[in-house]
């Protein structure tokens, strides 16, 4: 027995040592459980289907757990400046990053980065998944999207397509579809959605092809008509829009994802209390009815889960940028 001393016993030397290289780490554990506000940022612009779905789950995550949720837009070279910065971040939990395939599945096939999209983070959730879709201005003449394809080989090189980009996913789906059609159009890269569908509604643009989500209003209101529905699946907010692959292109499938990742080597006790907050906010009833509305579909692919798919991901965007000859120029 220790000698008792004003209630506590004695410890020896080395079990005091002990104790105090270890109380920094359960400090730290507890002060990011209870009081560090989480900063998670978004690599586009505010405004964007991105920053909706990521303030949106903040929102509700503060109301449930009552943690502070700061959410910080830092766009640039399609998406890359953001995601390095997440994956420089102290691993301790407080730092995110909500992103989209390019960054993880695209881009590292074109160009070298200052991080590895396989090693330098930590798949936290596959949150929701999004359409894609190709529309014109409803002023248009082009009803379908064999009218736009007829219309690009009578003029080759003149009709033009928006997006976001380059290196975004429907930068390289309109690549394959181009492909597969043979056609030629002239691709018309945005810094973000909003400018792109704003030149479309300027008849700056023939076409835009993007998520479902940014165009969704526009389509509501009648400015914009959709042609084809880029995912593999029609989507019952459009329901009597033909896929592309029901359009005469088989296997053609374009559909985006968005998932929420920690930086490399955060804690699993931390990646995981993250996971169950988020898939918790995401079955939220206003929270399901809300991503609905704008076309999002939650997934809730978490963990391990989540890691195979990316790897997947990205050895089959590997081989279709191969297929292509895709090059950013």
């Amino acid at each position: 027995m220790g000698i008792q001393r004003n209630g506590f016993s004695h410890l020896t030397a080395s079990a005091a040592a002990l104790l105090i290289v270890s109380a920094p780490l359960y400090l730290s554990r507890s002060a990011w459980s209870q009081t560090a506000p989480i900063k998670i940022i978004v690599p586009a612009p505010a405004g964007g289907v991105a920053d909706v779905l990521t303030r949106l789950l903040g929102e509700q995550i503060r109301r449930s757990q009552g943690r502070t949720m700061v959410i910080e837009n830092r766009p640039g070279a399609t998406t890359v400046i953001g995601t390095e910065a997440v994956a420089r971040a102290t691993n301790d939990g407080t730092t995110l990053l909500v992103n989209a395939p390019p960054a993880f599945v695209i881009i590292p096939h074109l160009r070298r980065l200052n991080y590895d999209p396989l090693t330098s983070f930590e798949p936290v959730c596959n949150l929701v998944r999004f359409p894609t879709v190709i529309v014109v201005n409803s002023a248009a003449p082009y009803r379908t999207l064999a009218d736009l394809i007829s219309a690009a080989r009578a003029k080759p090189d003149e009709l033009t397509l928006a997006s976001i980009g380059p290196a975004s996913l429907t930068h390289i789906g309109f690549e394959r579809l181009k492909r597969g059609a043979n056609i030629k159009m002239i691709f018309v890269p945005y810094a973000g959605a909003a400018p792109a569908v704003n030149a479309l509604l300027g008849n700056h643009v023939t076409s835009y092809f993007g998520n479902y989500a940014d165009v969704s209003e526009q389509l509501k209101a009648g400015h914009l008509r959709a042609l084809a529905v880029a995912s593999r699946t029609r989507i019952d907010l459009l329901p009597d829009v033909l896929t592309v692959a029901e359009s005469g292109y088989p296997d053609y499938d374009v559909e985006g994802w968005f998932g929420l990742f920690a930086p490399a080597k955060t804690p699993k006790e931390t990646v995981s209390e993250l996971a169950g907050w988020f898939t918790a906010a995401m079955q939220v009833p206003d929270v399901r009815t809300k991503l609905a509305g704008i076309g999002l579909y939650p997934i809730e692919m978490c963990g391990a889960d989540f890691g195979a798919f990316i790897r997947e991901q990205y050895e089959e965007y590997g081989r279709v940028i191969r297929e292509v000859h895709f090059k950013v120029r």
